[in-house]
């Protein structure tokens, strides 16, 4: 039988590094004489939205149901469908994802006005991050690449929910109740037996409306439907026809338009200041040293205390490496950003932030892990 996690790996790895070069050329773009033609574009109305707004808002929701699909199957019947599978991953990104928010708030309280910002560091790029690590092909153990995969996609889980509690300014019940209607259908049809993956995208298309009335971000709705699609052992399940289907389309198509549009950012007129200004300092040391501090430490005390194994084959000096590479939170970070502040210039702080953080987690890394892998 093929091997899914080994499909994601592969598609996930080569899918990152077409992200990273996504991001760049976004930079390019953003600093070249075509720069107006670029931010034109991305705000150029289609309909009753931005084109940036299409692709933050409709394209993305595929993206999450990407993520949605992949945390159903792992939970079900990957790499988290044990409970000792899941000690160590889930300590790790509970502890990624706190100590990078303290991080922020401390660097950012002497302006309350930005305490909105407090996830944008907490999250990791997961296809980022793989594709990083897959720079450095066997000199990495596939027990690195199986904790970096899980505690990313745990991670997910969090930055989903803190989208859903954090992120949402008004409800309309109506549409609620009328979203929980279509999610109840969908759970109905899976359990009837139904196998066609038409009628669950239909739902799911109805879900995406109801829920973007509710006022709820409409990407929950997205990972809502993930949960409802069926899944079983078998590779023939609407879930793994689904994912197998989508994953190209996401990894390739939909995830490096989304670097594309939102990392560029015009450095005409950034010095220094505007790197260590509250808001991108808090957010790239949020990244860079709140990531490696809550991952790698709260693994280290996890083992020490009997409450998980240290990743088979892997030093600590490697794990520490994949701790900096969780400090790449490119996407979801820049996604989260744009929920938290909508004024331009903050914006941009945002993703001078991310961008530093996440480069700085990408280098250091990966040259830590290079250097390990000489070492042992």
């Amino acid at each position: 039988m093929r091997s899914t996690f080994r499909d994601f790996l592969r598609t996930e790895a080569a899918g990152g590094l077409v992200l990273i070069a996504a991001a760049a050329v976004a930079l390019l773009a953003a600093n070249s004489p075509w720069a107006e033609l670029y931010f034109k574009a991305l705000h150029a109305a289609i309909g009753p939205f931005s084109l940036l707004h299409w692709i933050n808002d409709a394209l993305m929701a595929l993206f999450f149901l990407m993520v949605g699909l992949e945390i159903k199957r792992e939970w079900l019947s990957g790499h988290l469908a044990r409970w000792s599978d899941r000690i160590l991953p889930c300590i790790a990104a509970a502890a990624g994802m706190a100590v990078p928010a303290l991080v922020f708030l401390a660097l950012t309280s002497t302006s309350p006005e930005l305490a909105r910002g407090w996830a944008i560091p907490t999250a990791t790029d997961i296809a980022f991050a793989i594709g990083v690590l897959a720079l450095l092909g066997s000199r990495a153990p596939a027990s690195l690449k199986l904790f970096l995969t899980t505690v990313a996609i745990v991670d997910d889980m969090g930055a989903v929910t803190i989208i859903a509690l954090a992120y949402t300014p008004a409800i309309s019940w109506p549409a609620l109740i009328a979203a929980g209607l279509i999610f109840a259908v969908m759970i109905a049809l899976g359990r009837s037996g139904v196998r066609s993956l038409w009628p669950f995208l239909l739902l799911a298309g109805a879900l995406w409306l109801a829920v973007l009335a509710s006022g709820v971000h409409p990407t929950i709705a997205a990972v809502l439907a993930a949960f409802a699609i069926p899944c079983n052992d078998s590779e023939d399940s609407v879930l793994h026809r689904l994912e197998h289907g989508l994953h190209p389309w996401v990894a390739f198509g939909i995830v490096p338009l989304f670097g594309f549009a939102n990392a560029g950012v015009s450095l005409v007129g950034i010095d220094l200041g505007a790197f260590i200004a509250p808001l991108p300092l808090g957010i790239a040391l949020g990244l860079f040293l709140g990531k490696q501090i809550g991952v790698f430490g709260s693994v280290r005390l996890a083992v020490a205390l009997g409450l998980a194994e240290r990743p088979a084959g892997a030093s600590w000096l490697q794990i520490y490496g994949v701790a900096l590479l969780c400090g790449i939170g490119f996407t979801m970070s820049l996604f989260i950003g744009g929920l938290a502040f909508s004024d331009p210039l903050l914006s941009d702080a945002v993703k001078v932030g991310v961008l530093g953080g996440s480069l700085l987690s990408a280098i250091g890394g990966y040259l830590l892990l290079r250097w390990a892998a000489r070492a042992t």
